[in-house]
């Protein structure tokens, strides 16, 4: 058999194998379901600035409120603090400690504490709903002494995070939830999320660059094979 003649042949079998593989691959790529990124189950911390909620920058055990301050705490399934949701419900300060006096070397320091929504739950529980406590503690008191004046029982774990208020939930602190069973809704979810569905749930944007990898990759294979040819 003459060896130099065989390449065409063999050449000739590989380029529609080559291609059909890639298709196949591109085809996987486009209808692929998109995955959703997973999230934590946890009680968020938050404080009332110039009557917006704002994601605390320090824990409540490190957090020193002032006489007057409003600070909120939301149990809730989100990635990070960017997608985390805000407590609901009313949030004046007035409305919630107007009727509590000042009292010397003390401070009140208003409350919201959101157990959130059923899906956002751990299973076999159901959270209440939202409620308000003014809290009387001692001038040099931390958020989380405000809060424990209010809603014991609180639960932490051994890296002193805040696992339960008012004994929610009775099990669990910030575990991870699962990626293919998100329960953030449109109202709450992020902006890219919510384009997502508003969209249909079409396939990512980042699967268009790799198809255009893909059909480059195939084409320069083909020429490749008919030069050989």
């Amino acid at each position: 058999m003459n060896r130099a003649g065989s390449a065409p042949g063999r050449a000739a079998v590989a380029q529609p194998a080559l291609v059909l593989a890639l298709v196949t691959v591109l085809t996987s790529l486009l209808t692929a379901p998109p995955a959703h990124a997973a999230g934590y189950r946890y009680w968020s911390f938050w404080d009332l600035v110039d009557g917006r909620w704002t994601y605390a920058t320090q824990g409540p055990a490190l957090a020193r409120p002032g006489d007057g301050d409003v600070q909120g705490f939301r149990f809730s399934v989100s990635e990070g603090s960017a997608e985390a949701a805000t407590p609901r419900g009313p949030h004046d300060f007035e409305g919630i400690c107007g009727e509590t006096a000042p009292r010397p070397d003390t401070k009140r320091v208003a409350l919201v504490i959101d157990p959130g929504v059923a899906a956002d739950a751990p299973a076999g529980e159901r959270p209440s709903g939202p409620r308000t406590a003014c809290a009387r503690v001692a001038s040099d008191a931390s958020s989380a002494e405000a809060l424990a004046a209010v809603a014991k029982p609180l639960r932490y774990d051994t890296n002193a995070l805040l696992c339960a208020i008012d004994g929610y939930p009775r099990t669990g602190c910030g575990e991870q939830v699962s990626g293919d069973s998100p329960t953030t809704t449109a109202a709450t979810a992020p902006e890219g999320a919510r384009a997502s569905e508003e969209s249909g749930g079409g396939p990512s944007v980042g699967v268009y660059p790799a198809a255009a990898v893909i059909l480059l990759l195939g084409a320069a294979a083909v020429w490749h094979l008919r030069r050989r040819r």
